[in-house]
């Protein structure tokens, strides 16, 4: 119950904090050159696809991506991957039920919202589905908001070494991943929902992109101590790995976006994903931005060709 609580807590703390964002500021274009945000695949073309349905959290919804629809609550991007796919692989009926906070409960129950209740993503799909990419897991147990609100908080105790995996340390072994490792049968059962319900469905399971550098640390993006950068990393890297097995034990295809966000994490020169602070007209605090979601969608599509 405890955990429940936290997850919406979290979920309620993100969801207003885009309320204010977006009662402050503006609607804003789409930016960057045309040609650079289509996603371009370079294998054989994809599969023609009638009908596709998108599942997953915030980093599918893509928060403050512009152009923003507020989603009842689900603070979903015009230009997130599912949209930017959808248009390069001209798929005429989409359904993209992603939303922002979603764990792997909400597949198959409604999500409570700060603006309200939203239906269960599974809803969305049908026998006739003929696409389906699922990115879940980061929310279960809070794990994903446990790390980026902990790891800045303590810090200050000991900002040359590891106060955040120290706080997470128990008895029986790291909190974090002990949670990871129920996460893996958790996404499992989320893919054998998707096939009981779309059988003939491509299922694509996407990761999500990297966060922390491989080394070195930026303190002014992402406010770590030293030690925790390499723990970050560590339940990130885990937290993948519980996605691609998944979707390996059903025989479907994973989309490793941690490794090609290599050299894009929020610490370097052109990052994939924001720091701590948020950006009302590009992204939510540690969430992606739109050349994160371009590149996924030319991951997808490439995947689909091959």
């Amino acid at each position: 119950m405890t955990v429940h609580l936290h997850r919406l807590a979290a979920s309620a703390t993100l969801a207003l904090g885009i309320l204010g964002l977006v009662a402050a500021s503006t609607p804003a274009a789409a930016v960057g050159d045309p040609f650079e945000r289509t996603a371009v695949s370079s294998h054989s073309s994809p599969p023609s696809f009638d009908s596709y349905v998108a599942l997953g959290d915030s980093y599918t919804a893509g928060p403050l991506i512009p152009d923003l629809d507020v989603a009842a609550g689900c603070f979903r991007s015009t230009n997130n991957y599912p949209a930017l796919l959808a248009a390069q692989l001209q798929i005429p009926d989409i359904v993209d039920v992603s939303c922002s906070g979603a764990d792997t409960t909400n597949m198959t129950s409604p999500q409570v919202t700060p603006l309200g209740v939203v239906p269960a993503q599974f809803d969305a799909l049908t026998a006739d589905t003929e696409l389906v990419t699922v990115s879940i897991g980061g929310n279960d147990f809070s794990v994903f908001g446990r790390l980026v609100t902990v790891c800045p908080a303590v810090r200050a105790e000991d900002p040359d070494g590891a106060p955040c995996r120290t706080y997470f340390h128990t008895d029986s072994g790291d909190l974090l991943r002990g949670y990871l490792r129920q996460t893996r049968d958790l996404v499992d059962a989320v893919v054998t929902g998707i096939r009981d319900r779309s059988p003939e469905a491509r299922i694509i399971v996407v990761g999500y992109p990297r966060i922390a550098p491989p080394h070195g640390t930026c303190p002014d993006i992402l406010p770590f101590a030293d030690g925790d950068y390499r723990y970050v990393d560590g339940i990130e890297r885990m937290l993948n790995h519980t996605l691609r097995d998944a979707a390996q034990s059903h025989h479907v295809k994973y989309i490793n976006v941690y490794r090609a966000s290599h050299n894009h994490d929020a610490c370097s020169d052109e990052p994939w994903v924001n720091g701590q602070f948020t950006d009302p007209n590009a992204a939510q605090s540690y969430h992606p931005f739109e050349a994160e979601m371009v590149a996924v969608a030319g991951l997808v599509a490439d995947a689909l060709g091959d």
